[in-house]
């Protein structure tokens, strides 16, 4: 479907912990944009407080997305350039972001992701296993399907990327242990592109040792050698 309309969604990749690590263009897409929806408005606030931009912004999260997505189409249907952010790194990967962009393709609007910031990439290229393909895993459901999930990857060959909590880490490299074995080569990187950027590498009971070592802080990723 096509419409008549110069309405155009941009997905704009904001740092996951240097501030620097944002581009120019998504700065003056920020800029130029008739308005930004953002995950956490405070989050995002705070972005455009250090860079001076005055846009206005309001919420769109995974609790209003579906109120609010009529009131998106109709900004685009105005010809209006909407910005979107999640609160850190690019929309969709394992934020919100993705019933939007469904819905303006939808409606035949322009949709345009700009290059930037995410975490996945950088944990697997410093991860010194092999990255020429890898299967990325995001979140494991957070009670049920966890084991479950991982059972099915048993057979996996390409190295597998999961993103975790510091609540959630221990109990993680625990079931990691348990489904592919204590000596299965893995990396786990921490607080990437912040002050205490960590990376633990070596086998899984290696990690484990070390991860209990240092107080647990910090968003992880975690990248699991391929069998």
């Amino acid at each position: 479907m096509q419409v008549s309309s110069d309405g155009r969604l941009i997905l704009v990749p904001t740092p996951i912990g240097n501030l620097d690590d944002i581009t120019y263009r998504a700065i003056e897409s920020l800029k130029q944009c008739d308005l930004i929806f953002a995950e956490d408005t405070r989050q995002t606030k705070k972005l455009l407080n250090h860079f001076e931009i005055n846009t206005s912004i309001e919420s769109f999260h995974q609790n209003n997305e579906h109120a609010k997505l009529p009131y998106a189409m109709r900004l685009l249907g105005e010809n209006k350039h909407i910005c979107y952010c999640s609160d850190a790194g690019t929309p969709g990967i394992s934020d919100p972001g993705y019933l939007l962009v469904r819905e303006a393709i939808s409606k035949g609007f322009e949709v345009e992701c700009l290059p930037g910031a995410t975490a996945v990439i950088p944990a697997v290229v410093v991860s010194g296993l092999p990255c020429d393909r890898f299967l990325f895993e995001g979140f494991l459901p957070h009670k049920k399907g966890r084991q479950k999930r991982l059972l099915h990857l048993v057979d996996e060959e390409r190295t597998m990327v999961f993103y975790e909590s510091p609540h959630r880490i221990v109990k993680m490299l625990d079931q990691l242990e348990e489904v592919f074995g204590g000596d299965r080569a893995i990396s786990v990187s921490r607080e990437i592109s912040k002050l205490h950027e960590t990376h633990y590498r070596g086998t899984i009971n290696d990690v484990q040792k070390s991860i209990l070592e240092q107080p647990i802080k910090g968003e992880f990723v975690v990248c699991v050698a391929g069998k």
